[in-house]
């Protein structure tokens, strides 16, 4: 059973008019006894708002319109960079520097000039969320953070659409479609988010090409299915795929009668601050100093005596060594916190100098005293300075 309200444009049997052109472009889809005329219309009829134009977006949207979703929006506010072409098939060379949205909404044109593309080139916030998501029926999630999600489930469920969500990390990825009535939310799944810093980005983590091609076309298909009133999918499922190993496997998810946003006394009925709901808002200017790349150089070429820690893993050592530090992975420090000396500078690096701080504010509130420092962006600064390649991962 389907919980999306008739589209506008709809008659009374469900079947808009297709086009010869439409019928010759859909045809296989027509061939389905799932989809047929009716489906197709409602295909064609539907209003479908994807965030993010990235990995998991970007097959999400080029499947969506192959499909002949009628009206797709696409809200990203970042640009194409080199090292997104791994895995973001709707960007190409061609494209680095350029808008993410324009990029993509060229792409989905060429592929099937018969939908309209709409762009949104803005952060998602608590500020515009309800009014971008109110024009759609549906909502893709393709965003590779903690605070946009909660942001998206929550204002899915405020407005009654469904919420298709997939992420991905290193080989893992999971999907299920939260927001249903009667089916449970992300916040069910996740009551609250992990510690800031624990979970690294793909940007620090790494990620398989083809893992975000996998999920966005789940994302895609579960999106189609509930657009044409077909089986609920996965709907308190959730779905998990492991690449390396290419197995699925899936766990059932209840609906939590608890839930602060879907449950049965919501304490949540709005938008909140979801960066200080994810404990990214807490300063870490009274834990930890930056220290510039050109600072450090001058400190270590003088002679000082410094503390310096590398959090990152072996294999990103490995990719990028900095033989002036002493390897502590971000999850044992605390555990070896007596290893560190407080009363020496002690400076922390990483890739680009956010888990670096993360790991700066644990030490903090494990009760450790003597002065810390974050090299400011990360090894990726000491790089340039050094006129190195940057750090290949």
């Amino acid at each position: 059973m389907s919980y999306l309200e008739p589209m506008e444009g709809e008659d009374s049997l469900g079947v808009n008019e297709l086009t010869n052109q439409e019928i010759d472009r859909y045809s296989r889809h027509l061939l389905l006894p799932q989809v047929g005329l009716g489906g197709q219309s409602r295909l064609k009829a539907s209003k479908v708002l994807i965030i993010g134009a990235g990995g998991l977006g970007a097959p999400a949207a080029l499947y969506l319109a192959a499909a002949g979703v009628g009206r797709l929006g696409l809200v990203d506010f970042d640009t194409v960079e080199a090292s997104n072409l791994q895995r973001q098939i709707i960007h190409a060379t061609k494209d680095v520097d350029r808008p993410k949205v324009a990029s993509a909404k060229d792409k989905l044109k060429a592929l099937n000039p018969l939908i309209e593309v709409d762009t949104y080139s803005v952060k998602l916030s608590s500020r515009n969320a309800e009014k971008i998501f109110s024009d759609y029926d549906l909502i893709v999630d393709g965003t590779d953070n903690y605070p946009t999600r909660y942001l998206i489930n929550d204002v899915c469920v405020f407005q009654k659409k469904p919420n298709v969500y997939a992420s991905i990390f290193q080989f893992e990825g999971q999907a299920s479609v939260f927001g249903a009535l009667n089916g449970p939310c992300y916040r069910c799944l996740y009551p609250s988010p992990p510690p800031p810093g624990l979970v690294p980005s793909c940007g620090e983590g790494g990620v398989m090409g083809v893992l975000p091609g996998v999920m966005g076309a789940i994302q895609a298909a579960e999106a189609i299915k509930i657009i044409v009133k077909g089986a609920e999918g996965l709907i308190g499922r959730l779905l998990l795929f492991d690449a390396w190993s290419m197995r699925f496997n899936e766990v059932r998810l209840e609906k939590d009668p608890q839930c602060p946003v879907c449950g049965q006394s919501p304490t949540i009925t709005e938008p909140i601050d979801y960066e200080k709901f994810c404990g990214l808002r807490e300063k870490v200017d009274d834990m930890a100093q930056p220290i510039e790349a050109s600072v450090l150089k001058k400190r270590l070429d003088s002679g000082d005596d410094l503390q310096i820690i590398d959090i990152r893993e072996p294999h990103e050592r490995s990719l990028y060594p900095f033989k002036w530090a002493k390897a502590m992975p971000f999850g044992q420090l605390v555990r070896r916190i007596d290893e560190l000396k407080p009363n020496q500078d002690l400076v922390f690096i990483c890739k680009i100098g956010q888990r670096s701080l993360f790991a700066i504010r644990a030490l903090r509130q494990a009760g450790y005293q003597g002065p810390m420092y974050n090299l400011h962006n990360g090894l990726t600064a000491w790089a340039k300075l050094v006129g190195d390649p940057p750090p290949p991962y």
